[in-house]
């Protein structure tokens, strides 16, 4: 057996599928030890509520802070049912807001648009106020 031959996956694999898998692994083997469902659970829920209290802080400054803080509920999502449950409810709310705003005439759409633009100058605005006045 060749080198390639054991370090290639198979062809009916993809790369992210490998991750997964590997990651499922790695939690498997944590778990495995003692204490280690408690350890691996603990690092998991602070790991997750620092990315949702980073995306927190970020919501009223122009940046991903829903992006963020959607990304820190899929980490806690990995452990808790209602972290899983609350992030398909905004997922389906995010979807259901996207499908309206794509049913409506373009003018409502770039109304949509202008107003979001008006929101995030207005919050860069009062970040700025605050911070330097």
């Amino acid at each position: 057996m060749t080198r390639s031959d054991t370090t290639s996956p198979p062809e009916s694999e993809s790369s992210p599928k490998r991750l997964v898998r590997r990651a499922e692994a790695f939690r498997e083997g944590v778990r495995a030890r003692p204490g280690g469902t408690l350890g691996w659970r603990i690092a998991v829920t602070a790991v997750g509520v620092v990315v949702v209290l980073g995306g927190i802080v970020l919501v009223p400054l122009p940046g991903p802070g829903w992006l963020i803080i959607f990304a820190g509920l899929g980490v806690l999502a990995t452990e808790y049912e209602w972290a899983r449950r609350l992030l398909r409810f905004a997922r389906d709310q995010v979807q259901r807001w996207t499908d309206w705003v794509k049913r409506q005439p373009r003018w409502i759409q770039g109304l949509v648009g202008l107003l979001g633009v008006v929101f995030l100058a207005a919050v860069f605005v009062a970040v700025y106020v605050v911070l330097y006045a």
